[in-house]
């Protein structure tokens, strides 16, 4: 049994170094020091190109000349955890015992030798090292986006990829808790990034390999992540799917960093992939305050820009006209009461997309008002002409009904008139509604079932004006009530039958306040015609009982300043 293991040993080592010398190198590598902190943040996507090398400065015993022996691999918090078999874990260096590794569905004991001495803890990675001849550059970081936190890695490589890996770039974090080192080709380096290339420090002899020896810094980054996916994006060979994989927010990170060390290329890719893809709103704010800070070229970032804001700017109140006029139009019920919810929430003073309707156009609404006023009129003529001559309303030929399109006019004027309640322009429209002579005259000859849907209009103007949301003049309150009180009286029956939404109980309450504005002897004269209907009618008549007491106490009952100003006399 021992001489198996023995030899099981030997295979898996001469495999390990077959695949060790397989691996081909990359135009980059990176280590990174700092413990991952929390995994909400969407880790920038793996490299498209094979792994990445760095080489090590001790000269291999026995290998050949100018050939260095690698370090041990060291792993990865995200492959330590993740590998399914004991031979990917040969590089670890005798930190896990691969006796321990059992498959995920065998349970089985397994003997340890009590003698074995524990196994060593990782150690965190050294910083590489400085030779005294190393030229140094050191760069303030001008990025400003949150820093986010790298996972512990590094990369092996062989002599052949040392060769192009001749500039190491080191990246610290503003808070020191972070920094990430990046061996990498300076040709591709300077080609990309104008800032680097004048950062750059010079060649050194041929002689010289790896990129110990020339190394550019950067202190204080505030999104070292960021900054460390702007440097990888140059060596991508396909970024337009790096920036997929990343996503929008990450790539507006990518983007700033692009822009600050002039990597050209990367902007136009980051404004590319971004322009081609759906933004949610935080990303939205993201890409606006992005463009607040900084400034692209016009040509590259219209696209964007185009999305954000539109080149032309329309009045959103001239729009808003045009769409309360769509609605009013619309001969869909269903989808006439969902388009006047949307506009009501556009419309609400408390609606995150508009604050301010005060300058919404007056004379705009009220031709809507006008408008739909006379469709009314000629609608209530059709029905009237056409029961005359059949005894019964006819439905005109390819049109709907009489009372469903009076319907529809009523609905639409209920409407207008909560819009001009809630932006203060509704003393117009109480004018309007009270000199309807002819409605007045045509409520006298229609049918119950048709006349009532004006009444249904009556209410909301009492309801208004009892809450005290409009306020008009005296003598337009006693036109109101003298020419749409005795309606009102008629068909109160049918509008507790039919609300079609009407709160009964809120029309009866304030259409006795309203009336109690008006002055005390027209409020008699109205009262006595209420109060006549009410013992005839009962229910089938508003019961005003409450505002009816009010008037007769401020009427009939004398307060002591009164007497006392008789008796003064």
């Amino acid at each position: 049994m021992e001489g198996g293991g023995a030899q099981r040993h030997h295979r898996g080592r001469r495999r390990g170094a077959a695949g060790s010398a397989a691996r081909t190198p990359r135009g980059w590598c990176c280590s990174f020091a700092g413990v991952p902190q929390s995994p909400d943040l969407r880790p920038f996507p793996p490299s498209l190109a094979p792994p990445a090398t760095a080489a090590s400065s001790s000269p291999a015993p026995g290998g050949g000349a100018g050939r260095n022996k690698l370090p041990p691999k060291s792993p990865s918090i995200s492959s330590f955890h993740s590998s399914p078999t004991s031979s990917r874990l040969a590089g670890l260096g005798g930190l896990i015992d691969p006796r321990r590794i059992l498959s995920p569905g065998r349970v089985s004991p397994i003997d340890l030798d009590d003698s074995a001495p524990p196994l060593p803890l990782p150690l965190p990675l050294p910083p590489p090292p400085v030779t005294p001849a190393a030229e140094t550059v050191v760069v303030p970081a001008e990025t400003s986006a949150a820093v986010a936190p790298l996972v512990v890695a590094s990369a092996e490589a062989d002599a052949a990829g040392d060769e192009a890996l001749d500039l190491r770039l080191f990246l610290r974090g503003r808070d020191g808790s972070t920094c990430v080192v990046m061996e990498l080709d300076s040709g591709v380096l300077c080609d990309s990034s104008a800032f680097f290339a004048a950062m750059a420090p010079p060649r050194g002899p041929a002689g010289d390999g790896g990129g110990s020896g020339r190394r550019i810094e950067v202190d204080g980054v505030d999104n070292v992540e960021a900054f460390r996916a702007a440097v990888e994006l140059m060596y991508q060979p396909d970024p337009l799917r790096w920036l997929a994989a990343a996503g929008v927010s990450r790539s507006i990170d990518v983007l700033e960093v692009s822009s600050s060390i002039m990597f050209e290329r990367g902007v136009k890719l980051c404004l590319s992939y971004i322009e081609a893809v759906p933004w949610n709103e935080n990303e939205e704010e993201k890409l606006k305050n992005l463009f607040a800070r900084c400034t692209f070229d016009e040509a590259i970032s219209q696209d964007v820009l185009a999305r954000l804001r539109p080149h032309s700017w329309s009045s959103s109140e001239d729009l808003t006209v045009h769409l309360i006029q769509s609605v009013t139009s619309s001969t869909n019920s269903g989808a006439r009461k969902d388009m006047q919810s949307l506009v009501n929430g556009l419309l609400s003073k408390s609606s995150v997309y508009q604050k301010d309707m005060a300058g919404l156009n007056r004379e705009s609404l009220y031709n809507i008002c006008y408008a739909c006023l006379n469709s009314l009129v000629d609608l209530y003529d059709e029905a009237t002409e056409a029961t005359n001559h059949t005894a019964q309303a006819l439905v005109i030929k390819g049109s709907k009904p009489f009372i469903e399109r009076i319907s529809q006019q009523t609905e639409n004027l209920n409407w207008l008139l909560d819009i001009l309640v809630n932006i203060d322009m509704a003393e117009e429209f109480v004018e309007l509604w009270a000199k309807q002579d002819r409605l007045i005259r045509i409520h006298e000859q229609a049918s119950p079932m048709m006349r009532y849907e004006l009444s249904r209009i009556s209410a909301s103007v009492f309801i208004a004006l009892g809450k005290g949301k409009v306020q008009c003049r005296g003598e337009l309150r006693s036109l109101l009530f003298y020419g749409w009180f005795s309606p009102m009286l008629l068909d109160f029956g049918w509008l507790q039958r039919c609300s079609k939404g009407l709160d009964v109980r809120s029309l009866e309450e304030n259409l006795g306040q309203a009336l109690l504005t008006l002055p005390l002897k027209q409020q008699q004269c109205l009262f006595e015609e209420w109060f006549q209907c009410f013992a005839s009618k009962g229910s089938e008549c508003p019961n005003l009982t409450r505002a009816f007491q009010v008037w007769w106490r401020r009427s009939f009952v004398r307060s002591s300043v009164e007497v006392n100003l008789v008796t003064s006399k």
